[in-house]
């Protein structure tokens, strides 16, 4: 089959790959219809990530069509369309029946993650070994393990291109102000307009939130985030952020600060890499209100420097951190899509056959032509 492989830094090229096969009970294997991009993505892209190795099939957000049942499956049947989640979670572990799916521990058994994280991390699709190994969705097939845990039939007045942002994308956004218990008359400031951004925007307008505002310095990203999330955008070129945020809150700052800028892709003003990682994050840390809380969204294998503990323990913030996150949130997610409450093929800006992945990573990584996400169909 064909599958976009990582060839080394910045070199992608799709390839032909050995086709998936069941390996244990519980697996299936999924025909891919749409995978998209996702910032992720760009730290093995740019050669971060020292495990990676050439061959590797990228992409973690997709969906497909059943066409393999592992015996033990009980939830899909061959031709069931469905949606399938980044992480890889086996639904049994200690964590998993805490409900902590994005912590599975035998999504991984690669301890490999210790020194950076304190623990081995969640499995998930287009990774290295130590992230579980299991080929990405950019590919003509998938193997999805522990099937009944992380497919999910897609309805059926939901669209491929809509349903593609139920994998990773729009649970991220979800799962962030959930972090944050946004309520109703809550002022939340997301930093970062992009796929994750925009979509924890319209999660917090869901929730009530009494303003929700968007920083970033994209402006065809902000309007973007204007007319599909409700939200009011902020050019932080243009003002001063804090200043400005204080202003629109009352004079105490926001009550919820989500960093969704990714993680450090390069030596742009944010993300960015290096000394100056975490300069969003150190943004919001000093812009929310005292007592409030600020989220962190996909950081990555990533150590910040100057980061303002002082500012944290003064203003009595809470600081929760989430990266993937666990499948369970996909079904009201599909149900919400289905009832037009969640809109999300317009965050696919840039539509390519299979065979120009490469360029569509190109696209994204350098945020070229307006591109928000490329989907990609094989």
């Amino acid at each position: 089959m064909r599958a976009l492989c990582w060839e080394g830094t910045d070199a992608l090229a799709v390839r032909q790959v050995p086709d998936p096969e069941l390996r244990n009970a519980r697996d299936i294997i999924v025909r891919v219809r749409r995978s998209a991009t996702c910032g992720g993505d760009l730290p093995l892209l740019a050669g971060r990530v020292p495990e990676a190795a050439t061959g590797e099939v990228l992409g973690h957000e997709f969906v497909g069509e059943v066409v393999e049942v592992g015996p033990e499956v009980r939830r899909h049947r061959v031709a069931d369309r469905v949606v399938v989640g980044a992480a890889i979670a086996c639904g049994a572990c200690w964590f998993c029946r805490q409900g902590l799916l994005a912590c599975c521990d035998n999504g991984t058994s690669d301890a490999a993650t210790e020194p950076e994280w304190g623990s081995p991390a969640a499995g998930c699709f287009g990774r290295p070994a130590r992230l579980g190994g299991f080929a990405g969705g950019h590919a003509e097939f998938v193997r999805v393990p522990y099937a009944d845990v992380g497919a999910f039939a897609v309805p059926e007045g939901v669209d491929d291109d809509r349903a593609v942002f139920a994998a990773d994308a729009a649970p991220a956004g979800w799962h962030g102000v959930e972090l944050a218990g946004v309520a109703p008359g809550d002022v939340v400031a997301v930093w970062g307009a992009g796929a994750v951004g925009q979509l924890t925007a319209a999660a917090a307008v869901a929730r009530g939130a009494a303003r929700v505002i968007v920083v970033d310095e994209h402006a065809d990203r902000l309007r973007m985030a204007a007319r599909h999330a409700g939200a009011e955008p902020l050019d932080h070129r243009s003002v001063d952020v804090l200043a400005e945020l204080r202003e629109r809150s009352g004079g105490r700052g926001p009550d919820v600060c989500v960093d969704a800028a990714g993680p450090p892709t390069g030596p742009t003003r944010w993300p960015a890499a290096g000394p100056d990682a975490g300069v969003a994050l150190r943004e919001a840390v000093h812009a929310c209100r005292k007592g409030g809380t600020v989220v962190v969204l996909a950081g990555g294998a990533t150590f910040v420097d100057r980061f303002p503990l002082g500012a944290v323990t003064e203003k009595g913030l809470a600081v929760r951190g989430g990266a993937r996150v666990g499948p369970d949130a996909i079904p009201a997610l599909l149900d919400r899509m289905a009832r037009d409450e969640l809109v999300t093929e317009h965050l696919a800006t840039h539509r390519l056959p299979l065979d120009r992945a490469a360029e569509g990573y190109a696209l994204f990584r350098d945020r070229a032509d307006g591109c928000v996400r490329a989907v990609f169909t094989p």
